[in-house]
């Protein structure tokens, strides 16, 4: 299958990359910064683009099978519209070259409800403090890209995974079309969860959540980690 990836040379780009290109696909990894792209590969293509320019979007996009966006900007005071602009030009593109199947990344707190299963602090303090100050220019501009999705008329489906963090192999995650218990999705997972959709075809035009349940980080570790904000 021919896949194009954005935000490929993101740590989840970097992950959905390796992975589709290790169970045989072709791959057009678009970053603008090719000359970082650790990865090579027979079948790996690395492009230098922009997701902001749409005619450089648009001939990346030609003659793919799938686009997976992994796209993620760290967390800032200014306005974001990276989510909203870059998706705009990703299904523009896939309309005009005639690509139906897409995959892309949001965040599990745009289900709108709170953690099921987790405790006062982290459900009225902590989660709340995230989602309206460090992160609220993040998630405002990634409402946006899920709206324009869901008003295109592709075959897309939107991941919302937890607070992100590495391992090193997919674990046996759960997904579902609701907001799950847990604080965390590995990047390998929501790599593979990325691959399988825009291979196998699933949860088309639905959102859905990925979840991680073995070897997860502390919440001091979460902390740490919003402290310093992160991408995709």
């Amino acid at each position: 299958m021919k896949l194009v990836v954005f935000g490929a040379n993101g740590p989840t780009g970097r992950q959905v990359t390796e992975q589709a290109v290790a169970e045989g696909h072709t791959v057009t990894a678009v970053t603008r910064r090719p000359d970082t792209f650790p990865l090579e590969d027979r079948r790996l293509h690395v492009v230098r683009a922009d997701v902001l320019d749409p005619a450089a979007v648009e001939r990346a996009v030609a003659g793919q099978d799938a686009v997976i966006s992994a796209l993620g900007v760290p967390y800032s005071r200014d306005p974001v519209t990276v989510y909203s602009e870059g998706i705009t030009h990703i299904t523009q593109a896939m309309t005009k070259q005639g690509v139906r199947r897409l995959v892309c990344v949001t965040s599990t707190v745009l289900f709108g409800v709170e953690a099921p299963g987790e405790g006062f602090f982290f459900r009225k303090v902590l989660e709340p403090f995230i989602v309206r100050f460090p992160g609220r220019t993040v998630y405002d501009d990634m409402r946006r890209m899920e709206e324009i999705v869901r008003d295109c008329d592709r075959d897309w489906t939107v991941i919302r995974p937890a607070g992100l963090f590495d391992t090193t192999a997919v674990s046996d995650y759960q997904v579902a079309d609701a907001r799950l218990p847990g604080r965390f999705t590995s990047r390998a997972d929501l790599a593979n969860a990325l691959l399988r959709r825009a291979v196998d075809g699933g949860h088309v035009r639905t959102f859905i959540d990925v979840r991680t349940t073995e070897g997860t980080p502390s919440l001091l570790d979460l902390l740490r980690k919003e402290a310093v904000g992160g991408k995709k």
